[in-house]
């Protein structure tokens, strides 16, 4: 029988020395380092957690009863892909198709994405401005999700802030807390057609004030900003001395009186990087492929390096699959008109069948009618809700 040496110890250390874990003979570890991580960083992503609905809409999800009859709209996020009559473009899927015959696309990208990609992503932009994109004004990332990463990534200095709309898309608020960036909130105002409230912006901004988000059509309000309210907040911008983040993800998906207008064609009065997929237009959110595009005709970006360190960034992280950026150039190129004319439709007609049955509820108002994206907002009475169900279960 073999013997085990004894040395001094407290009892508190000998019996940490003697545990075992599930019997497998090991001593267990007096202390997990790594817990500590749990004490900020964990605290950093529940904050994210909570800035988003999607673990509310999994649970949800998960607990609805499969042999209930009643078929379930999903009314949480701008995905309406399961249903067929949103099905993508033939175009878009035979390119993805051929794209993968080829054989040649099994590797991986550039960090940046593919040239041929790159170069076709800028020529189909440029048709909406006043100034041509090169290749090199365009990085291709994992969805729109990761284009937010990298720009706000990129964008977070100690000590610095950036303004968000309110309401606005989550996700910022998110990723600016991972990086520890401070958030400033703008408001958008309800009875001006969910326009942004201009006049805050000088008086919300300071001198550590890196940039501004704008998200043109609007989610989750359902707006679209016309050409002299965009040319405004360049000018504001330019006057702060900040750069535009525009969310342009459901760019062109617009179906009120107002057209949509990129904020780019005000990238001569200040910086504009433009956030963009193919997920919302082409309804192909699985696929996973987005942008930053770079609309800074004056080279202000590329003279302050942002530009090398969004390169850097995207060097180190993970890239859109390859065979998706290969069918791109036929994607853009091949897709009918005809395609985005019958999506919009669809967007029309199911805005306003929530527009009209939203109305009939009298615990919820809609200050305005959806104009573009896949969302309206309203405004829930508590009190009248509240009484309505304590009506019902008495």
């Amino acid at each position: 029988m073999a013997t085990t040496a004894t040395h001094p110890q407290s009892n508190d250390a000998r019996a940490a020395a003697e545990e075992v874990g599930n019997g497998n003979g090991h001593a267990a570890a007096a202390e997990w380092r790594f817990a500590r991580a749990a004490k900020d960083g964990g605290a950093l992503a529940a904050a994210g957690d909570k800035m988003s609905i999607r673990a509310v809409r999994f649970k949800i999800s998960a607990s609805v009863d499969a042999r209930d009859p009643r078929p379930v709209l999903p009314l949480a996020h701008g995905d309406p892909s399961p249903f067929p009559e949103f099905r993508t473009a033939a175009e878009a899927e035979d390119a993805v198709a051929a794209a993968l015959r080829t054989g040649k696309l099994n590797c991986y990208p550039a960090g940046v994405g593919l040239p041929d990609a790159r170069r076709a992503l800028a020529k189909h932009l440029s048709s909406d401005l006043p100034y041509e994109l090169s290749s090199d004004d365009i990085f291709l990332t994992a969805g729109g999700t990761q284009a937010i990463e990298v720009v706000i990534s990129v964008l977070a200095q100690p000590g610095t802030n950036i303004l968000l709309p309110r309401p606005g898309y989550p996700n910022y608020e998110a990723r600016a807390a991972l990086n520890r960036l401070e958030v400033r909130r703008f408001d958008l105002i309800p009875e001006r057609g969910w326009e942004i409230d201009i006049d805050s912006l000088e008086s919300i901004a300071d001198k550590n004030t890196t940039a501004m988000v704008i998200i043109n059509p609007n989610n989750p309000c359902g707006s679209v900003y016309t050409r002299e309210h965009l040319e405004k907040v360049a000018e504001v911008a330019r006057k702060l001395g900040i750069l535009v983040i525009a969310d342009e993800v459901y760019g062109n998906l617009v179906f009120g009186d107002t057209p949509f207008i990129p904020m780019g064609v005000f990238g001569h009065i200040a910086p504009v990087l433009s956030i963009g997929s193919l997920s919302k237009r082409w309804i192909v959110p699985g696929w996973r492929l987005g942008w930053v595009a770079v609309c800074d005709p004056k080279k202000i970006l590329q003279e302050t390096k942002i530009l090398t360190s969004i390169t850097n960034f995207l060097n180190v992280s993970t890239d859109p699959a390859t065979f998706i950026q290969g069918a791109l150039p036929q994607i853009l190129e091949n897709t009918k008109e005809d395609f985005f004319k019958r999506i919009i439709g669809l967007l029309e007609e199911t805005s306003e069948i929530c527009y009209r049955e939203i109305k009939d509820i009298k615990c919820i108002t809609c200050p305005h009618k959806p104009k573009g994206s896949m969302f309206v907002m309203g405004s829930m009475m508590t009190l009248i809700f509240a009484a309505s169900w304590q009506k019902r279960s008495l």
